[in-house]
Order: structure tokens, then sequence, then C-alpha cells
């Protein structure tokens, strides 16, 4: 099964150096296992762009379309057996202490 993780900043995190792996040896240890499938960083929010179709109007927008204190930093898509190994995988990112994950299953087009 293929799970979507976004890596997502925590207003409320503590600012402490994680006590669990780098980004650069979680990156290792889960495509050299052949969990990790790709992923990668995004630009801060603010390099954002909206772009919305309405009525036959195209908007575009320069920005995130929601004001948060949170947002996506980066995705890895994994995969594994089951949800559950999908939290273990997700559990070691230093990113579940410095912020937050949040693990969506794929839904392909079939």
């Amino acid at each position: 099964m293929e799970y979507m993780l976004f890596i997502c900043t925590d207003s409320t995190a503590p600012t402490t150096e994680p006590t669990v792996h780098t980004i650069e040896e979680w990156v290792a240890e889960t495509t050299d296992g052949g969990t990790r499938r790709h992923g990668d960083r995004l630009r801060p929010a603010n390099d954002a762009t909206t772009v919305k179709l309405r009525g036959g109007r195209l908007s575009v927008t320069a920005g995130p379309f929601a004001e948060t204190t949170e947002w996506i930093a980066g995705y890895d898509v994994i995969e594994c057996g089951d949800l559950d190994a999908a939290i273990e995988i997700a559990a070691r990112h230093p990113m579940a202490q410095l912020g937050q994950i949040e693990i969506r299953p794929m839904w392909p087009i079939e």
C-alpha cells in the first residue's frame, strides 16, 4: 500500500533538536530499506500560487489558499504493508518531533 506523508510545521512543537534521526539519516534508511519511493521539501507557503476556476473565470492568487500558522513543508511517498507500518515509519521522521506528519493512503485512479 502506498501512503503520502505530508510533513507539516507545528507552531506548538518544541524548538529543540530531534532525538531521533536527522532527515538525511531517515531518507537513507527508508530509501535503502525500500519503503520510500520519493519525496522532497517544499518552498514556504508564501511562495505558493492558488488557482481556481469558477463559472468559467480563472482566478490566480499569490500565496496559500488558507491563512494558517502551520504549512506543508514537504512530502514523502512510502510503500508498506499497512497503516501501522506507515505510522512506525512516520514516527521515526525528525518532523514527528519538530512538527507533525499527516499520513494518507494513496487512492489510485483506475
